[in-house]
């Protein structure tokens, strides 16, 4: 093992781990892409290094300089690790609803948080918005604007892509993601594909998000609500333009806790949210083959993020979300049977 010479010099090379419940009940092999264990605990780390990285390179951000960023947590947290193993200072603009778990973490790493009230993007008190604003407004702020910053994806075509072919021995036949800023699906897919143009593509939508809707009709509607953070858009923006996406499906929250649970109880693996609905993505696409598949999916984050809502029996409660609702059979059995909920694009 090489030293390293500062903090973010451990972001990425992470490994794959087999789901071996899951693989037994498919036939299919699913693996987790372990990306809480980048330092700052979330895959978002990898996208904040190399926005920074090409930022420098450009001499948009300059020693002494703050980056500012709107985030619903993960990657403010990982800009917060890059900006102080660099030398920046780091503020962070989030909406007031997220986990307090993430909010933590933004202030153990060292970084200024400003939370805003939440509300539509239109708005422009949105988070998104007030950090364009910040940085404007202040010649020492340099804005990150992970969902137009084509460095975001370009970390994964650069690295999580090539990892995950090199780990697979290129047999990778099915890739599983959800989408936020589309960065990680954006960069993952394309890399991929230019190695291998019959690798499918899933990209998994929660209620309350508009992609669904825009992959099947071209525009973006959105159904009910999730309690999955920073999953879900209801634009269109420069990274998501980058996915090469084959099929795509909605799953609702009631799934991530059937999962969650039964992950954690037979591989000792604790999911966080957007992990949960990655998997029940990888979960959907071994239901509809009828052959053996290497499915490779994320683990976004470090499950104890989701602690105060994936794992907490009151707040499921308060959704009306039934913890020992569905049995991992009965749910893989409806996937199997329910082949009009996929979108073929």
């Amino acid at each position: 093992m090489k030293i390293k010479e500062n903090l973010s010099k451990l972001i990425g090379n992470t490994p794959l781990l087999k789901i071996q419940s899951l693989s037994a009940l498919t036939g299919s092999d699913i693996y987790l892409k372990c990306e809480y264990l980048n330092p700052g605990g979330s895959i978002k780390d990898r996208a904040a290094l190399q926005m920074v990285l090409d930022a420098i390179e450009r001499g948009d951000l300059k020693p002494g300089m703050t980056i500012v960023e709107g985030t619903a947590g993960n990657t403010g947290i990982g800009l917060a690790v890059v900006a102080k193993s660099l030398g920046f200072n780091m503020l962070t603009v989030m909406p007031k609803g997220q986990t307090p778990e993430k909010e933590r973490m933004i202030a153990l790493h060292g970084a200024e948080l400003k939370l805003v009230d939440p509300c539509p993007f239109s708005n422009p008190n949105h988070f998104y918005h007030t950090a364009r604003r910040l940085a404007e407004e202040n010649e020492n702020f340099w804005w990150a604007n992970q969902f137009e910053n084509l460095s975001n994806s370009r970390a994964h075509y650069l690295n999580t892509g090539p990892e995950i072919w090199q780990q697979t021995d290129g047999q990778i036949n099915v890739l599983v993601s959800v989408c936020g800023t589309g960065g990680t699906l954006g960069g993952t897919s394309k890399y991929l594909k230019e190695q291998n143009p019959d690798i499918e593509t899933w990209l998994v939508d929660p209620d309350g998000s508009g992609i669904y809707a825009y992959l099947k009709h071209g525009e973006y509607q959105a159904q009910g609500s999730s309690f999955t953070e920073g999953i879900g858009i209801m634009r269109s923006v420069a990274n998501f333009r980058e996915a090469k996406i084959d099929k795509a499906v909605n799953l609702p929250d009631q799934d991530l806790v059937t999962i969650s649970r039964y992950v954690r109880d037979h591989d000792g693996i604790v999911l966080g949210s957007s992990a949960a609905l990655n998997v029940a993505g990888a979960l959907k696409a071994a239901a509809h083959s009828d052959k053996k598949r290497l499915i490779v999916t994320f683990a976004c984050d470090i499950g104890e993020r989701s602690f105060s809502k994936l794992y907490n029996s009151e707040f499921l409660a308060q959704k009306e979300i039934n913890e020992n609702k569905e049995s991992i059979e009965s749910l893989y059995a409806r996937y199997q049977s329910d082949e009009n909920a996929v979108i073929s694009l």
